[in-house]
């Protein structure tokens, strides 16, 4: 779906501005870390509700900035990924360093994630990069956006923020960044190196010029047929699921295929008139449910126990399918 909106002030009053504003901060978070349920929180409310302190100036605060570029600058959601790309190399090459890290946090299989297609020109694993980087634009940012703009379709073609709230989220997402930057250096060992920092803040330079060159282009409509919502919520599951599947380069063949089939069959149907709202959400709904799902299947890191951590896969899939049905019935 494609919107233009004007630089002006968004022209609703705050406090309906204010529930999708929310609504997305915390959405982005509970999808980048706690859907799957791979870490030792995954179970305990009170610890994932405390980590939401840190998760969403991370994770909330760039969403919400993204989503309010996107809306005063006609940017499209071929733009939109771009940018989220982005900022999931910052998040994974800068912040938290994840992606250049031989031992990250000292978790036992790390190696076995890494090793197969580690490049020592490069000191990253192809694999592992590629599922931090499109793991993040998709469930830390483009699902969440869209899921939540389907919750709020009066509300989806605007701006949400006015300038002093833009103001107050760019110092939540610094704080936030800085927090995670200055735990990483204080607790790791493995730290990225001056060329691998300056790689990364130049990958994600050239994304966002990309999307300000090339995403607020208009592509003609055209009468064309369009997949059933639930096609599109299956098709998306399963590009998703083959987010390191295997941590081989058959396995990086095969999630770059996926991901590239899926966004080329979503940019021919988006042209057409019947294309909406509710496809954008469907295509966001079937994103989230898989990683829910594919909670069931992760271990946590740590000593969780059987019954916290399926009990936690089960609330995170029915919250997702919830807001889904929810976004769906409204985004028409």
């Amino acid at each position: 779906m494609e919107t233009t909106t004007s630089l002006a002030s968004p022209r609703r009053p705050g406090p309906i501005r204010l529930l999708p504003v929310l609504a997305l901060l915390v959405l982005s978070p509970i999808a980048a870390e706690s859907l799957v349920g791979y870490d030792d929180t995954t179970g305990n409310p009170l610890a994932l509700l405390a980590g939401l302190f840190i998760f969403i100036p991370l994770y909330g605060a760039p969403a919400l900035l993204l989503r309010e570029a996107a809306r005063r600058f006609g940017i499209g959601w071929g733009g939109v990924l771009a940018i989220a790309a982005a900022l999931g190399v910052v998040q994974a090459g800068v912040i938290d360093q994840s992606m250049f890290s031989t031992d990250y946090r000292g978790i036992d299989y790390w190696q076995d994630l890494v090793g197969p297609t580690w490049i020592p020109a490069f000191g990253l694993a192809a694999s592992s990069a590629l599922t931090f980087v499109i793991g993040h634009m998709i469930m830390s940012f483009a699902a969440p956006i869209a899921l939540v703009e389907g919750l709020a379709p009066r509300l989806a073609d605007r701006p949400w923020l006015r300038p002093f709230g833009l103001v107050v989220t760019v110092l939540l997402y610094a704080a936030g960044a800085w927090a995670v930057l200055d735990w990483h250096y204080r607790t790791e060992s493995d730290h990225a190196s001056a060329g691998q920092l300056a790689g990364a803040g130049a990958m994600a330079a050239a994304l966002v010029v990309l999307a300000f060159l090339f995403g607020r282009r208009k592509a003609e409509r055209v009468e064309r047929r369009v997949p059933p919502l639930w096609v599109l919520i299956v098709a998306s599951a399963a590009a998703v699921f083959s987010f390191g599947l295997y941590e081989t380069w058959t396995g990086v063949a095969i999630t770059a295929a996926v991901l590239c089939a899926m966004g080329v069959g979503a940019a021919h149907f988006a042209r057409s008139a019947a294309w909406g709202p509710r496809q954008v959400t469907a295509i966001a709904v079937g994103a989230l449910l898989s990683q829910a799902l594919t909670g069931f299947l992760a271990t946590p890191i740590g000593d969780v126990a059987p019954f916290a951590k399926y009990a936690h896969n089960t609330a995170a899939t029915l919250l997702v399918a919830a807001l889904g049905w929810r976004a769906l019935r409204r985004a028409r």
